[in-house]
Formats: C-alpha cells, sequence, structure tokens
C-alpha cells in the first residue's frame, strides 16, 4: 500500500521527497510477500464471498462489479508504467484461469444464478459455466479426479485470470522511485511514536539500527498492514476514536511434490464455511513466488493476538482503550459463532487438515504436503450507530485537515491498491488534484480517470485492450 502510494505521487509530483520507514530488513515481507498474501491477483472472478445472498434470498453482485473495477484500475497504472519503459510485468504476472468450483444441490444452484447475474455485466460476460464433468476434468484435473460419479457438481471460469506477486511488485515500485533520488527507505526502522508538529505537520519518533531518529513532514500515511491501527492510535487525531482490531491468523498447505504441482494450472476458489472470514475461503492455489511456481491449498484460519506475523503476543492487548474497549466486548459477544471457529482451526490435527484438501482435492496425500504459516490481517472494529460491528473489508482513516491517513482492514487488500490509494489523494491532496498539472499526469497513468462508470460502458473492453497489450497478456 505504501509504495503504491509512492509511486503515484512519485509520478504527480518528481520533485516530492519521500521517506518510506520499514521496521523490517527490507521490503514486502509482512502482508505483501506472497506466501502470506491471502489476496493474490483477486478481480472478484471467483470469490464467491463477494456475492453473496441478502436478507430477501436474492444474490449480489454489486460488491464483485465495484473490486472489477478497482482491479483494472491496478492493471490500468501498470500498463503505463510498462509503457513509460519503468516496470516489467514478467516479474510480478502471471496469467491463469479463476475458478469458482462448487458442490452439491444448493451450490450449484447458487453458482447458476450467480453466473446469469454477473455475466449479463460487461466486465464478466466472458464468465463460463459447465456441469459437464469431462470439461471440468480438463479445467482442474486435480480436483476432479476420483471424485464420486454420483456428486452434483458445477464451476465458472474466466480465462482472463492473473497471479499477482505484491512482494515483487512493491520491490520494482520502489526500484522506479529509487532512480529519481529523491526516496529515502530505513529498513530496520520502526515508528514508536506520532505526533502533532504545527499546526498541519507531524513530528515521528523512530528507533532502529542503534540510533534514535525524529522526522518532521506534513503528510503522513500509515500503510502498516496490521499495524496500522496501533500507530494511528498514537496520532490522537479524533477519527480514529472507536476503532478497535480483530486479528486473524493463518496457514498453508504448500505443495513439494512437483509432479502434481505442475498438474494444476488455475486459481480454485470453493465456499467458506458458515460463520469463517474472508481469508478463509478454501482454495487450490496455483502461485508463482519469488518467480518459482508453487501450488497452496487454504488457507487455514488461526487465531492469535498478534497485528503482524513478526509482532508481539501483546498487540491486541496494548490497542486496548476507553473509547474502543466497549466495542470490542460487543463484537467479542456478537461473533461467538467466529471466535469458536477461529480457535477450531488452530487445534486442528493433521488428520482435520487434509480432510479439508480431500474435499478440493480427492486423491491428495498427507506425504505431499507442508504446512506454513501465512500472513497476519487484523479486521475492523468500528463503533455505529447501530452498534459495533467486525467489518472484513478495508478502510481509509484520515485526518480532517488530510495531513495523516492511514489503512486499516484487510480483504480485498492489495488486489484494490491503487484504486484506495487515489481515495487517499482525493481526501489529502484535493487541491492538487484539482490542478491542471496533476489531472493531466493522472489522464496519463490512468485513461479512463474521470469515467466512473466505465464497467457498463463499451470503454472498459477497449480499456482491456489496452492494459493486456501494454501488459503482454492474452485477451
Amino acid at each position: 500500500m505504501s509504495s503504491t502510494l509512492a509511486i503515484i505521487l512519485n509520478e504527480l509530483s518528481p520533485g516530492l521527497r519521500l521517506l518510506i520507514v520499514e521496521r523490517l530488513n527490507g521490503p514486502a515481507l509482512e502482508s505483501s510477500a506472497a506466501q502470506n498474501n491471502a489476496g493474490t491477483g483477486h478481480a472478484a472472478n471467483c470469490e464467491l464471498n463477494y456475492t453473496p445472498r441478502n436478507e430477501q434470498g436474492n444474490i449480489q453482485v454489486e460488491k464483485a462489479i465495484a473490486i472489477n473495477r478497482s482491479f483494472e484500475r491496478s492493471l490500468e497504472l501498470w500498463a503505463s508504467l510498462t509503457e513509460m519503459k519503468n516496470l516489467d510485468p514478467r516479474r510480478f504476472l502471471n496469467q491463469l484461469p479463476h475458478i469458482s468450483f462448487v458442490s452439491g444441490t444448493n451450490d450449484v444452484a447458487f453458482l447458476t444464478e450467480r453466473h446469469q447475474l454477473l455475466s449479463s455485466a460487461l466486465a464478466f460476460k466472458n464468465m463460463r459455466l459447465t456441469k459437464d464433468r469431462s470439461e471440468l476434468k480438463e479445467w482442474m484435473p486435480l480436483v476432479m479426479e476420483n471424485r464420486g460419479s454420483d456428486e452434483l457438481v458445477a464451476a465458472t471460469r474466466i480465462d482472463r485470470g492473473l497471479d499477482v506477486d505484491f512482494g515483487e511488485l512493491t520491490k520494482s515500485y520502489l526500484k522506479i522511485i529509487n532512480q529519481g533520488g529523491l526516496m529515502t527507505t530505513l529498513y530496520g526502522v520502526e515508528v514508536v511514536n506520532i505526533r502533532r508538529f504545527g499546526i498541519k505537520g507531524w513530528e515521528l519518533d523512530l528507533q532502529g539500527n542503534e540510533r534514535s531518529y525524529q522526522v518532521r513532514s506534513p503528510f503522513v500515511f500509515v500503510g502498516a498492514g496490521g499495524g496500522a491501527l496501533p500507530l494511528l492510535q498514537k496520532s490522537g487525531i479524533p477519527e480514529a476514536s472507536g476503532y478497535g482490531g480483530f486479528p486473524i491468523s493463518g496457514q498453508w498447505l504448500v505443495c513439494k511434490n512437483k509432479s502434481i504441482l505442475v498438474r494444476h494450472n488455475a486459481k480454485v476458489y470453493g465456499k467458506a464455511k458458515v460463520g469463517s472470514p474472508p481469508m478463509a475461503v478454501p482454495h487450490l492455489d496455483s502461485r508463482w513466488i519469488n518467480g518459482r511456481r508453487s501450488l497452496m491449498f487454504g488457507p487455514y484460519a488461526g487465531f492469535s493476538s498478534k497485528f503482524l506475523k513478526k509482532g508481539s503476543s501483546l498487540d491486541l492487548f496494548r490497542s486496548l482503550r476507553r473509547d474502543n474497549f466497549s466495542s470490542m466486548i460487543e463484537v467479542g459477544i456478537k461473533n461467538l459463532n467466529l471466535v469458536n471457529y477461529l480457535i477450531s482451526e488452530v487445534i486442528q490435527s493433521e488428520d482435520e487438515r487434509l480432510v479439508a484438501l480431500k474435499q478440493f482435492m480427492p486423491n491428495a496425500s498427507p506425504k505431499d504436503w507442508d504446512l506454513v504459516i501465512a500472513g497476519q490481517r487484523v479486521q475492523i472494529i468500528k463503533s455505529t450507530s447501530d452498534g459495533a460491528v467486525l467489518k472484513m473489508g478495508t478502510e481509509v482513516v484520515s485526518s480532517s485537515d488530510g495531513s495523516i491517513a492511514a489503512l486499516l482492514g484487510a480483504s480485498p487488500g492489495a488486489s484494490t491498491a491503487v484504486t484506495i490509494m487515489l481515495e487517499v489523494l482525493e481526501r489529502c491532496w484535493s487541491e492538487q488534484m484539482k490542478s491542471r498539472t496533476w489531472r493531466a499526469k493522472l489522464k496519463s497513468l490512468f485513461p479512463s480517470y474521470g469515467n466512473n462508470d466505465f464497467n457498463q460502458d463499451s470503454s472498459l473492453l477497449k480499456m482491456r485492450e489496452r492494459n493486456d497489450y501494454l501488459l503482454g497478456l492474452k485477451s
């Protein structure tokens, strides 16, 4: 998130001095790393939790369309940077199908209705649905192999899917900015305090590399993943009042048998268990990590009081404040089923994890899979007029004067980073965003900028053709 904002600001104002502070010893080692990121390359093509039924039983597709539009905005930026010969998409992009797979009468009926609704939208017009077992075997042989012939199954498929290594993308962004010489990146350095300085400025206390630092800046963005909430609380801005965080951890099963992993070439998503969080949607996922192909299943959710994978077990307790304590308790009571689910995931045995894998891949054998720790997510707890709520999405929190902003929450996260960072700029750099100079540069980076409904317009297809051509993708 921080590198996305930095690359856009660098393009809009090349003379701007930028400082990125990272507590770990390199970039993208926490949530952005491919192995830690549960939302790699999503465009709402296959994630069934983005199209829920409402209280009346009707499938809602608005969120899926909005996420798809946001992901297309990311492709638009990457295509522009590639056209400028600043970015090499081969370092972080791989194309492969996105598939939704279900079984059973009710879920097949859901998928059929979902396909009918989504494929009527321009963004999803090429989505295919099949219940034909021979075709399903071609799409996902590992999923269909040795599956009972009496089991009712169905799947949808979009060929224009991607796997994105956001860790590699982050490194590429920083390399581009570094070429200008006006960015400083401090690794192994932690922000320990944030306080007001002057009318609209901020003073940050930094520690690391056996030194203490003080930095003053007119604008601060807190893009620290699960660590964003504690830093935002330290800022003291009233807009941060009432926010809490609910940490959710994850685990993957990673295939170590190359003869198996090369037979699967797709992201295949199923339906999450009732009460499970979005990051626990089961999927059999082809992925490229540091340029090497891998196959992962999961993620298995869990609970840890840490806000970061490499954080402290005291993170959750240190985040408690007078203004969020009652909301935390209320959400805990309202979501006891979720708490029980996460605890049950934590104490799962190897055999129990294998059962979940076998529902996707009937021939799976434990000897072919290793358990690895995935990333840590902190979902938003927010006080509203209807009481405290646990939100599973992302949310930008900014001060009224626009001098500080932070991103809280998780899914869909990195895939929609560009759209979210444009929102940050609209809030915090509103005057510059209205200027003729910035608007011209925005139009250069995002040719569809200003066309908010391009999903419903033929210009969407033209933009996709442009993005696919520049990024070296097949349409």
